[in-house]
């Protein structure tokens, strides 16, 4: 955590806000960005490609690489937006504030008149090149406007502060609810839990919304059905208790991932190949170039390709929690450690799903999972915490002081 007045800690990087930033050349950049971030992405987007090509060729008569071309053209896209991005002095972000939030209000508000319904859901709008899911960009708006609240306002961190931060929060994590959408809804939450965190709240605090949490979803759970509202749909309910007795009804609610399961366990070691891939070629996994996608990887390549997935995950995280701690103030602390969050629970129920260690909840696996939206937000993100490195490492050169990993 970083708290708004204590003293720089050893090896770090913090100055006020007011601070003048400094100007990066184009040298002086490219000797700032994090190359470990920049493989962790690209590494990820490759192995999507790999594993949209196995898993793919059937889905569009006539058009073989249908998924793979259109993924690609989106990780082109996507690495200019990272680059753009990581250009730009984030700080300049926090005047920003508030029309950042109302965009992210709007645009998510706009889906529920606009958008396009599919599986009893409403979280797309169509655009000529493709669908555009307001709720994703909302993730990073959410990152952006709740930081600049917490720097604006908090000198002291009291009840009224967080009891505001989570309200804010709370309004589009009830927009995308009513999509439905469960899944980014919990990683909006998460992604609030994360500021919090990082800008000093009390452990208090955060069991006291705990609590509230818990009665607040037994209520919505109960009460609603009573006076005929509904909350949560059946199939929500069933793919939230499914995974805990997957067995008892594996061939409507468990099938999903007792599919997923065979899939990654046939794989073995190296994987049966692209030829061999039952489970994928056969179309009897679900979902393969999106939800589960990592059970493709499982199949086809093994161990050693979950591994390789894995790694560049880890590595993508320890990134983004490195970028925290250096950070040269909190607003860009707390836009690192909202982003890195946010991926690191996307990751773990994406993964914990296809393994059936967590519920099913339609959360994209970051930079893996095919999906225009989900993909340039991501890149996106990374471009922000590439920028948050690259003002901090700036900064630490200017003083002199040993360069930072």
């Amino acid at each position: 955590m970083v708290p708004v007045d204590t003293p720089t800690p050893p090896g770090a990087a913090i100055q006020p806000l007011n601070e003048p930033p400094p100007e990066l050349s184009a040298r002086e950049w490219h000797l700032r960005i994090d190359p470990l971030l920049v493989i962790a992405t690209v590494g990820l987007v490759c192995c999507s490609l790999a594993a949209l090509f196995v898993s793919t060729q059937d889905d569009v008569p006539g058009q073989p690489h249908y998924y793979v071309v259109r993924q690609g053209i989106y990780g082109v896209v996507g690495v200019c937006l990272m680059y753009g991005v990581s250009r730009i002095d984030y700080s300049r972000l926090r005047q920003f504030t508030y029309p950042l939030y109302g965009v992210m209000l709007s645009s998510i508000a706009l889906v529920l008149v606009l958008g396009s319904v599919a599986r009893g859901s409403r979280r797309w709008i169509e655009l000529p090149f493709f669908n555009f899911q307001p709720s994703e960009l909302g993730k990073l708006l959410l990152v952006l406007s709740l930081a600049g609240f917490m720097v604006n306002r908090m000198r002291t961190f009291d009840r009224q502060t967080t009891a505001r931060a989570v309200l804010i929060g709370l309004v589009p994590v009830l927009l995308v609810l009513a999509q439905p959408d469960l899944g980014t809804s919990l990683v909006y939450v998460v992604g609030i839990a994360a500021i919090l965190f990082v800008a000093g709240a009390p452990v208090r605090h955060f069991a006291v919304l705990g609590a509230l949490a818990a009665v607040a979803a037994s209520l919505a759970i109960v009460v609603p059905p009573m006076v005929g509202v509904t909350v949560f749909h059946s199939y929500q309910l069933q793919r939230l208790t499914s995974f805990i007795q997957p067995s008892s009804d594996p061939s409507d609610a468990g099938y999903q991932q007792a599919q997923s399961k065979i899939a990654i366990g046939s794989g073995e070691k190296t994987g049966r190949g692209v030829e061999d891939s039952t489970q994928v070629g056969l179309e009897f996994l679900p979902e393969h170039h999106t939800d589960f996608i990592f059970a493709v990887v499982g199949e086809t390549y093994g161990f050693a390709g979950c591994a390789l997935v894995l790694s560049l995950y880890a590595l993508l995280i320890w990134r983004g929690l490195h970028i925290l701690t250096i950070a040269k103030n909190l607003y860009g602390a707390l836009i690192a450690g909202g982003i890195t969050v946010m991926l690191l629970f996307q990751i773990f129920v994406n993964i914990g799903m296809t393994v059936g260690i967590m519920p099913i909840t339609g959360i994209p696996a970051p930079l893996l999972s095919y999906g225009g939206s989900s993909m340039l937000v991501t890149f996106l993100s990374v471009g922000l915490l590439q920028s948050v490195h690259a003002q901090a490492r700036e900064t630490v050169a200017r003083k002199g002081r040993a360069p930072l990993f």
